[in-house]
């Protein structure tokens, strides 16, 4: 089969569905690559680079859909492409077949296959082609950054001679795919970051990531991950009113917000009023991922950024994934490559659209001259969220008493550990030498002491405590190159031991403490 991709035509878009990276691999599973001049170029791929990797350029959008059997898009197509596509052709783009329902049966009536890429269904075996994601991913990364370019201050604290800057306090409303990548990108450059989602699983994801999760005290059902495709659902009045109760609460101290709220077939949530934005300091930032489907903030205006009176901006951009042309084309291309790959299962370039596959199914919008969205539920059930039970608080007697069992336990164990070592050490004591047993007392000793010291340390002290222990055992090497001369046998094997033991400690240790104390150095 031939696959072709047009150039975009939506003002300001920079990506692109096919890379000269993806081109090659399309080409291994036995198809023929096909591009419109100057399709690629926005995204930093010049028509030279898609020659020398075996790409055929097109001089027009006309001559590639006449050419092309698949047409590979990031946008959905517009009425005049619509126009240009014939009967039996398959086009794979982002769709939004529930808002383009006029788009839909204009493909149906050309007669063409829609693979719609926002509707890969949320399964783990889809995961490589799940394009919403890919692209949520940048556009919560570009969100962090777009943030930093309004702000006026660090993200990161720091002590400088010229006085101290705090760190900046930055809320993300919605932890997602976005919401998650915003957070990783915030937590790295040094802020001070909260998140808040209805779902309480992702509550360990945001922990996981370094930022505080803000606990509502309301007992809102759990809501069932795999019913909800992995989306958070719509919340009840009194959820959502002691949600905004809570954003209220905290408005006035955070310097950023980054909301990413989306319920399928909805408007975005209103999560940030204006009463909210008022309460914010002068220079604060707020970013609406939302703002394409009406944003979750009072004033964002879609495809602006405003300030209000109070000195708050408000970013309300769209094209976030667009920003980064090169990085999203890269993404959405391998996820195309992936969709094509599934159908093409024979890698011999021939397409089998198996509507019994869970994932094309529903990826497909329309289907031999019929419109097949909505689609059915998926066999394979997407990840079922994991419902977490809140800890029950323990009373005064209950701790006490968990305490004293824990006691007991810990003393029986030393105990038995003790009697182990008394039993060894008194058999020692009759077959060993007198001089053995003085250094293996002494020995057991320092074992001993060194597990208690080193089992008390906090693990963030175990890097800086390693390079201590390590300077230590040159002492042990000092002292075993004295009792390699003495006269027992047994004392210059344990001896040479010793050092040996040491000296791969020294230099190990050394070594691996360099490279972990490496990781926490700025380029």
């Amino acid at each position: 089969m031939k696959i072709g991709a047009p150039k975009e035509i939506f003002p300001g878009e920079n990506r692109v569905a096919m890379t000269p990276e993806s081109a090659q691999a399309l080409q291994k599973l036995g198809h023929t690559c096909l591009i419109e001049t100057g399709a690629g170029a926005a995204a930093g791929f010049e028509d030279a680079a898609y020659t020398a990797a075996g790409v055929e350029v097109v001089a027009s959008a006309q001559a590639l859909f006449d050419a092309a059997d698949v047409v590979v898009k990031v946008r959905e197509p517009v009425a005049e492409e619509i126009a240009l596509l014939k009967e039996g052709q398959t086009v794979i783009s982002f769709f939004w077949p529930g808002q383009n329902t006029e788009l839909l049966e204009q493909a149906k009536d050309r007669g063409a296959t829609v693979v719609a890429m926002d509707m890969v269904p949320r399964i783990s075996r889809a995961q490589k082609m799940d394009a919403l994601s890919s692209m949520a991913n940048i556009a919560g990364y570009r969100a962090v950054i777009e943030a930093g370019n309004n702000f006026g201050r660090f993200f990161t604290g720091q002590v400088t001679a010229a006085g101290k800057v705090p760190p900046a306090k930055v809320l993300v409303v919605g932890a997602g795919v976005a919401g998650l990548a915003a957070i990783g990108t915030a937590t790295s450059l040094g802020a001070i970051t909260m998140a808040f989602d209805v779902r309480p699983e992702v509550a360990e994801q945001i922990e996981s990531m370094g930022a505080e999760f803000v606990f509502l005290e309301f007992d809102e059902p759990a809501q069932d991950g795999a019913a909800t495709g992995g989306y958070a659902a719509p919340s009840s009045p009194e959820f959502r009113e002691k949600q905004l109760e809570k954003f209220r609460e905290l408005a006035p101290d955070v310097d950023i917000v980054i909301t990413t709220a989306l319920i399928p077939g909805r408007p975005a949530p209103k999560l940030w009023t204006e009463d909210m934005v008022k309460m914010m300091k002068r220079g604060s930032v707020v970013v609406d991922l939302a703002a394409e489907r009406g944003g979750n903030c009072d004033l964002t205006v879609p495809d602006e950024k405003i300030t209000t009176e109070n000195g708050v901006t408000i970013v309300g951009y769209t094209d976030f994934p667009s920003r980064m042309g090169t990085q999203s084309s890269t993404l959405y291309s391998n996820n195309i490559r992936h969709m094509l790959a599934d159908l093409t299962p024979a890698k011999d370039g021939v397409i089998n659209h198996n509507m019994e596959d869970d994932v094309i199914r529903g990826a497909t919008a329309t289907h031999a001259g019929e419109i097949t969205f909505p689609p059915p539920p998926p066999k394979v059930q997407a990840i079922a969220a994991v419902k977490r039970e809140k800890p029950k608080e323990l009373t005064a007697e209950e701790k006490r008493a968990a305490e004293t069992a824990a006691f007991k336990a810990q003393t029986r164990q030393q105990v038995t550990l003790l009697g182990v070592g008394g039993v060894l050490l008194l058999l020692a004591g009759i077959f060993a030498p007198a001089s053995f047993m003085a250094h293996f007392i002494v020995f057991v000793l320092a074992c001993y002491v060194g597990f208690q010291v080193i089992w008390g340390v906090s693990h963030s002290l175990h890097t800086p405590l390693m390079a201590i222990t390590n300077a230590i055992s040159s002492i042990i090497i000092l002292g075993a190159l004295l009792q390699i001369g003495s006269g027992s046998w047994l004392v210059m094997i344990l001896a040479a031991l010793s050092v040996f033991m040491a000296g791969i400690n020294i230099f190990g240790g050394f070594m691996v403490t360099r490279r972990m104390l490496a990781m926490f150095q700025k380029s």
